[in-house]
């Protein structure tokens, strides 16, 4: 089996050669440390901030509004945790969607077992957040909402202009997760007008281990990681130079190819085409406003596991839900929250194309996995009930 098609981009993607390039520049050549007031020390702190400058005209915010992460987690975990401190005196209330990534759903629930209330606000049927729906759930001890702005799973985008609007209009301190957006979709965030919004490298062909998180000049957020001055006294820890170096490179060609956005969706209509003409098999969210790549699908009477297992030994490379969780045994929470059932949420597929996809890819995915599908309900007792 030599053929090997990767289909799990939402879980991570491949450094782009000249990203790697450029960490190897500055690792080499521009190593001295960012707080340094010598020459090669004000040298890392002038590509320091020349990265900062780039990724900001690319998330359309101002560079001083960026502050540099190890991960989407870690901003996630900052922007929540640190608003919260911030804003106990005023209340301990906390409103979030119900299909956020770990990294926010753990985040608040840490925050409850400190006597924060927490609201969940549920997806409808088509994966979307609906701002009417958070705004009814708004109090007067209400200090955050949490929507991120495309879910990781079933790439539902959110209305997130809109329901910063609205949390606004009642003084309240909007965050969203923007791990599977940045890059992938445009972004403006001084037009979305949200407080916060957090994005990894990894997600747009960056290494592993460097993100960021936006705070709106002016918005008042407590200090996750104390120590030293960096980050303008907001995190402390040496910055990792290199790696946001090749962040702001990754997501200028990201953004620079955002164009191609219209072809990777008709490779994943036909895909998701192709492959609903297995029997038993469901398209999971919307279609309307869907991150370009993502397709997630169930296939009733097997598991996502096996089919994950035997989609790898065909050489496709893909996932049963986001890649923090895809370990566990349970169905995935996502689609839960937008009413798919226990039984088929266990058989779920997640194809997430990128630029590097191809029509051959596609072709191979339809030719390999309805054999395979076919193959685990031959072994189901479920299947064979069905057909009796």
């Amino acid at each position: 089996m030599d053929k090997k098609v990767y289909v799990d981009n939402a879980a991570t993607t491949p450094v782009l050669p000249e990203v790697a390039e450029e960490i190897e520049r500055v690792m080499t050549g521009v190593w001295g440390n960012p707080s340094g007031l010598y020459s090669r020390g004000q040298e890392a702190k002038e590509t320091l901030e020349d990265a900062r400058r780039r990724i900001a005209v690319c998330l359309g915010c101002l560079p001083e509004e960026l502050y540099f992460t190890s991960c989407g987690s870690e901003s996630d975990n900052w922007a929540i945790k640190g608003t919260a401190l911030a804003k106990s005196k005023k209340g301990k209330h906390i409103i979030v969607s119900s299909y956020e990534h770990h990294a926010v759903l753990h985040s608040v629930r840490a925050l409850a077992k400190q006597g924060y209330d927490i609201t969940y606000v549920k997806p409808r049927h088509d994966g979307i957040v609906y701002p009417e729906d958070v705004e009814k759930e708004i109090r007067a001890d209400t200090v955050l909402i949490c929507v991120m702005a495309a879910n990781n799973e079933i790439g539902s985008i959110n209305p997130i202009k809109e329901i910063a609007s609205a949390a606004h209009a009642h003084g309240v301190v909007f965050f969203s997760d923007g791990v599977q957006a940045a890059g992938h979709i445009p972004v403006d965030l001084h037009d979305l007008g949200v407080d916060m919004f957090s994005f990894s490298g990894h997600k747009f062909n960056a290494p592993k281990g460097v993100g960021g998180l936006y705070i709106k000049k002016g918005a008042v957020v407590r200090n996750l990681i104390d120590g030293g001055a960096q980050e303008r006294g907001k995190r402390a820890g040496t910055e990792n130079v290199p790696y946001i170096v090749g962040m702001a490179k990754a997501l200028e060609i990201a953004v620079a190819r955002l164009d191609d956005n219209e072809r990777v969706a008709k490779m994943r209509d036909r895909l998701a085409a192709g492959l609903s003409e297995i029997g038993y098999s469901r398209i999971n969210g919307g279609m309307e406003h869907r991150l370009p790549g993502n397709l997630n699908m169930s296939f009733e009477f097997v598991e996502g596991e096996s089919l994950l297992l035997l989609s790898d030994a065909a050489g496709i490379c893909l996932s049963t839900g986001s890649a923090c969780s895809s370990a566990s045994l349970e169905p995935s929470h996502v689609l839960l929250s937008i009413g798919v059932p226990v039984e088929i949420a266990h058989g779920s597929l997640r194809f997430s194309l990128s630029h590097e996809n191809t029509e051959e890819d596609v072709d191979y995915i339809l030719e390999k996995m309805p054999g395979i599908v076919a193959r685990l309900r031959d072994m189901s007792p479920l299947y064979d009930a069905r057909r009796m």
